[in-house]
């Protein structure tokens, strides 16, 4: 054998021992039958129709989580790419939704109302199940309870759990709500700065006479460059109070509650809209839906939807009195205004992107690249369905959206049918 050979046969020598190690590792880093081609996603949901009113989609596309964030968005991205598949075909993917009232401060002290007592409910058993990731708890906690609602739910919670701090001291916890002397809009401002939780502040059923309630939450919340939601208690002029009271970006929840005709009704009792309605509607109020067991009223609502004033974001106000009422659930919520007449593409970004930016957290509410993947895949059901408002009033409709998958994160949460998981094969 020649020197030239013997060199020959050692080259090739070392190159099956490089091809051989190669294969090796990606054997062990990739697995069995995986190949050369590693999985670059931890879960893709395939051939949903997306949905993302931030970023103007509007059709079939597949989706694909990396990290817990979204990782691509795009046509026929192959199966093998990554370790979970999700068939989505005939279902809606959305941003998770984004409910911006809520109560959630639950405990058990007795005569707390939603301040850490009876009437507030765990996020996690009624958020995920509706589509919802992300919740507002719409002031049960105030400057010197947040630091109790924070560590016993905020910090517990797989949803996230965002705040508007009462303007009151103590919370929603009940009468004190009318005590003027606990509402400090330094010290509210002042724990909204240091806690980021802290989205807005709220001021709920104050009854009293005059402005003073009012302009002390729009006082903290000028203080913390945060918007103010407003509960009102009692008869108040509602054009003064979105005119000259409250500012641009500020919330009237529970907007189309009341009878046609009550002094809080965006409605007269002959159906027509209130003065200075869309005046403030333009201007930037925002009209939240906020449910709950006795808050939205068809009479209200319809009347007010065909005069063009359309709820600017939805929101449940989930507690133990709405739940099991005519409120139900977000996904429930929306399907009552798909049926009075807005799109699908108007109720998911009045429940993502908008409300995302009525909070001042823009990071959230949509699927761009890099987001957190907070993801709702829906199934809309045809059919006919009852709809009750929270005066006893009915409505039918032919459409109905039901939760199939919720992520948070990038993790399952929620998962009706089983999409994310694989078919049982007898042994």
């Amino acid at each position: 054998m020649t020197k030239q050979n013997c060199l020959s046969d050692y080259s090739d020598c070392l190159r099956k021992i490089y091809i051989f190690l190669v294969s090796a590792l990606v054997l062990l880093v990739c697995g069995p039958g995986q190949g050369a081609q590693a999985q670059k996603y931890d879960l893709l949901i395939k051939g949903g129709h997306v949905i993302d009113p931030k970023n103007d989609i509007d059709r079939p596309m597949d989706l694909a989580v990396r990290d817990g964030q979204i990782a691509r968005l795009g046509d026929d991205i192959p199966g093998d790419s990554s370790g979970k598949v999700i068939d989505a075909r005939g279902l809606y993917v959305t941003p998770g939704l984004i409910d911006i009232h809520a109560h959630t401060y639950y405990g058990t002290e007795p005569n707390r109302s939603y301040s850490n007592g009876f009437n507030a409910l765990p996020p996690d058993g009624f958020t995920f199940r509706a589509g919802v990731t992300t919740v507002v708890d719409a002031g049960g906690a105030g400057w010197r309870n947040f630091t109790h609602f924070k560590n016993q739910v905020i910090e517990r919670a797989d949803t996230r759990v965002l705040a508007f701090l009462n303007i009151v001291g103590d919370g929603m916890s009940g009468l004190p709500e009318q005590n003027l002397d606990d509402m400090n809009p330094r010290m509210t401002a002042l724990a909204a700065r240091r806690n980021p939780e802290i989205v807005g502040v709220k001021i709920a059923h104050y009854s009293g006479p005059g402005w003073e309630a009012y302009q002390r939450a729009v006082s903290a919340g000028k203080q913390s460059e945060i918007p103010v939601m407003v509960d009102i208690g009692g008869a108040v002029p509602l054009d003064t109070l979105f005119l000259e009271v409250l500012r641009p970006g500020d919330i009237y929840t529970h907007a189309f509650g009341g009878a046609s005709g009550d002094e809080q009704a965006v409605v007269y009792d002959n159906g027509n809209l209130r003065e200075g309605m869309m005046e403030a509607r333009k201007r930037g109020l925002i009209f939240d839906v906020g449910h709950g067991g006795g808050s939205f009223s068809f009479s209200t609502a319809i009347p007010a939807f065909e005069q063009g004033l359309k709820p600017t974001t939805f929101s449940t106000d989930l507690h133990t009195g709405s739940m099991n009422d005519g409120m139900k659930n977000m996904a429930n919520l929306l399907s009552k205004y798909l049926n009075i007449g807005m799109s699908m593409q108007e109720v998911i970004e009045a429940s993502t992107w908008k409300p995302a930016q009525v909070i001042r957290r823009e990071e959230l509410g949509h699927l761009s690249k890099g987001a957190v993947a907070d993801i709702a895949v829906f199934k809309l059901r045809e059919g006919t369905f009852g709809f009750v408002d929270a005066r006893e009033q009915k409505i039918e409709g032919t459409q109905k959206l039901q939760a199939e998958l919720t992520i948070r994160a990038g993790k399952v949460v929620w998962d009706l049918n089983g999409l994310s998981v694989p078919q049982w094969k007898e042994q």
